[in-house]
């Protein structure tokens, strides 16, 4: 009960963080910067929500767990499409979550279209341009794979930083965002690794292997490089 609980509220905050996001970009898209820092503190308070979900998972015991896992049998975390959707619509796209799902499922269809809209360092970057700041335009192209770094984007970040505060507030919040992000990641490595140790996981993932890789990969890497220039 507490398993399929904690997964299912889990769920139900990544719908929030989805439909908060979207209106998070239809603010920036307009300019309004105060709206959209207010969106990105709300979507902060759900990611610590999140992990706070953890630690009343981590109550149970790997022999609680142990327990009912087979009934699991090919269930897995990749099933998650609202948690791809999410990264996507972020920012870490790449086409191999989609393979998890049929393209006839509605799964597949809400993480295809998320692959296919701007990203939100997409709608930043179009908003710097709209400012007056350089951006390249192959940048401002929508693309299905992770946003890279750019050391054209870092010195415009540079310039931000210096002379628009309400825009590097907004940035800020972003770094905040992807660290909440990663804390999250990493409490519910640590979860897994409590609980089944280096077993393979369900659905014949590797498991803890897997979820360790997903470690330390900012969404918004410019915003983390750019920090040394300062």
């Amino acid at each position: 009960m507490l398993f399929i609980v904690i997964h299912q509220t889990d769920e139900l905050w990544f719908k929030q963080l989805l439909h908060e996001i979207d209106g998070f970009n239809r603010r920036i898209d307009h300019g309004d910067t105060t709206l959209a820092a207010k969106t990105l503190k709300r979507c902060l308070k759900i990611l610590k929500t999140l992990v706070g979900q953890v630690d009343i998972l981590e109550t149970m015991t790997p022999l609680e767990f142990a327990s009912f896992r087979s009934f699991l049998a090919s269930s897995s975390g990749f099933q998650s499409y609202q948690f791809r959707a999410l990264e996507f619509v972020l920012g870490f796209k790449r086409r191999a979550p989609l393979d998890h799902h049929p393209e006839v499922s509605s799964g597949w269809q809400l993480s295809n279209t998320r692959l296919q809209q701007p990203s939100v360092w997409q709608h930043i970057l179009i908003l710097l341009a709209q400012r007056g700041f350089t951006i390249r335009a192959e940048l401002l192209e929508v693309s299905d794979q992770a946003t890279s770094s750019s050391e054209q984007v870092q010195a415009v970040l540079l310039k931000v930083y210096q002379s628009v505060p309400e825009l590097a507030m907004v940035l800020e919040l972003l770094v905040d965002l992807d660290e909440g992000l990663q804390e999250w990641r990493y409490r519910h490595v640590q979860m897994v690794r409590r609980t089944i140790g280096s077993k393979m996981g369900t659905g014949g993932s590797e498991g803890v292997g897997y979820l360790q890789s997903t470690l330390f990969q900012p969404i918004f890497p410019d915003l983390w490089v750019v920090r040394s220039q300062f």
